[in-house]
């Protein structure tokens, strides 16, 4: 594992998140009511940047593109995708994944994600 500092504690406000390349990684940071959480940067589903989704309710992040939802602190999936309507033929094919998360902390106001080396 590898900690790397992506920001400072006050740079996201709750209810924020934002895209971050940590190392060869893509990741998204959330700050939500209970702390920092970090997810990569984009949807099982069809690979689409969350980033450019939002935060539907605290914990839960929603697709830009098709609207699947994951929870934020564990990655796994809230709703597989459904819009637009039709969607739910493809997703026979592309099967519910899990979002990957990374441990987060704060340390001196800097938020840490820990991004395994291998």
């Amino acid at each position: 594992m590898s900690l790397h500092s992506v920001c400072r504690s006050d740079e996201l406000g709750i209810g924020e998140m934002k895209a971050f390349a940590v190392g060869t990684q893509k990741i998204v940071l959330y700050h939500l009511t209970n702390g920092f959480f970090a997810t990569q940067a984009n949807c099982t589903h069809m690979f689409a940047p969350l980033a450019r989704g939002k935060i539907i309710a605290d914990g839960i992040v929603q697709c830009p593109f098709h609207r699947a939802r994951f929870d934020i602190r564990t990655g796994q999936v809230v709703e597989w995708a459904n819009f637009p309507p039709g969607i739910q033929l493809f997703n026979v094919i592309r099967g519910q994944k899990v979002l990957r998360t990374f441990e987060v902390s704060v340390e001196d106001g800097n938020v840490q994600v820990d991004i395994p080396t291998t």
